[in-house]
């Protein structure tokens, strides 16, 4: 099948490539005689071409043959006539080849993105909910706010909000918030604020700590995080220790993920709403509560007792005085130390025999279950 486009050498040097090529490749014959077809003719038109050429130009100025002109026309003309006749309908593999031999070319238009600079320190929120729940709540200080340009309910609610607050609101193209929310989904909205930071334990109001060992509060509940280091997980732990009515969550100022926009965005706002405090000293804080007649509680994904502490199925578990669970890392869990602070470890017993390296949940989804299990014993005021 070469020797039918040897001839065409001087001018179609990649044609007995891409034949051998074809022919490598299943389902291609079809293809390959094609080519011999269209190679066959074209010659014959190249060989009546000197004929053509003593006729006078002026009395025959259209018939002088294609094959008489530039070698890169005819190549031109050989290749857009295989286009269209080369691949049979519905052949997947040579549909492949050929987008592979003639790539088309897409125009890309140029887009302008408006340069948006932030303050100094400032961070920017994004999404409906944590933009929403940002300027209800009042914890930050605002710089603008931006909207995608065009008029919704949406737009018109935060610009009643930001002209309360006399913050400037600035509508922008999408690729603009895009870019402000670092391709985060933002909903058609972004808040430039200041940063917001847990504060310190010890800051906590007093009627949530202190005096928790009476008779009138037996049923209060924190959320300690021992080194979460996941945003998305983070956020997802904030919103559910909301929804089931953490009273407070305390998290290790070591090795734990900040309050960032991701993470209230992964809370859906939650993050606006809770007050976050820090720890420099977790154990420490265990130990203080410990002390004032807190249960402290740990968690473990297996049933088995744990340097002779007893493991609990949280199903099992009886609420009866103020409690703290803590959480451990989403790799090692929890510290030795802060394992040895624990009275009892919580477990959730899996519903069948599972697998190496699946033995366990991630940490916000066991963070719903355990908190769920403990809330549900609340007693319901009269």
């Amino acid at each position: 099948m070469e020797s039918l486009f040897r001839p065409f050498k001087w001018s179609f040097g990649e044609v007995p490539q891409l034949l051998l090529l074809l022919e490598s490749r299943g389902h291609a014959f079809q293809t390959a005689r094609s080519l011999a077809t269209l190679g066959k003719s074209l010659w014959g038109e190249h060989k009546e071409a000197p004929k053509a050429k003593h006729r006078p130009e002026a009395a025959h100025p259209k018939e002088s043959s294609d094959l008489s002109k530039p070698k890169g026309t005819l190549l031109k003309k050989f290749w857009r006539q295989f286009r269209a006749q080369a691949l049979p309908p519905g052949t997947t593999d040579l549909q492949g080849l050929r987008n592979d031999d003639f790539p088309r070319k897409k125009r890309v238009r140029a887009q302008v993105v408006l340069p948006v600079e932030r303050s100094d320190g400032s961070e920017m929120l994004f999404g409906i909910a944590p933009c929403s729940l940002a300027l209800a709540t009042s914890k930050r200080s605002f710089s603008r706010l931006f909207l995608k340009a065009g008029v919704t309910p949406t737009t018109e609610a935060f610009s009643r909000q930001a002209e309360d607050r006399k913050i400037p609101v600035q509508t922008v193209p999408r690729k603009v918030l895009d870019r402000l929310s670092h391709g985060g989904v933002h909903q058609g909205v972004c808040l430039e604020a200041t940063p917001l930071h847990p504060t310190g334990w010890t800051q906590a109001p007093a009627h949530r700590l202190e005096g928790a060992t009476t008779e009138e509060a037996p049923q209060l509940l924190w959320l300690a995080l021992e080194g979460i280091q996941d945003p998305m997980n983070l956020g997802a732990v904030l919103r559910s220790a909301h929804f089931l009515g953490v009273d407070g969550i305390v998290m290790s100022r070591k090795n734990s993920c900040p309050l960032t926009p991701v993470v209230s965005k992964a809370s859906s706002g939650a993050m606006e709403v809770l007050d976050v405090f820090s720890a420099d000293d977790l154990p420490g804080f265990l130990k203080v509560k410990s002390k004032e007649g807190w249960e402290v509680l740990g968690t473990v994904a297996h049933a088995k007792a744990q340097d002779g502490i007893p493991v609990v199925s949280c199903l099992d578990f009886r609420w009866m005085k103020p409690t703290i669970l803590v959480l451990g890392n989403e790799g090692h869990g929890l510290s030795p130390e802060t394992k040895s602070l624990c009275r009892r470890m919580l477990t959730i017993a899996p519903g069948r025999e599972l697998e190496p390296g699946i033995e366990s949940l991630n940490v916000s989804v066991a963070a719903g279950i355990l908190l769920h299990s403990i809330c549900a014993q609340k007693a319901k005021a009269p």
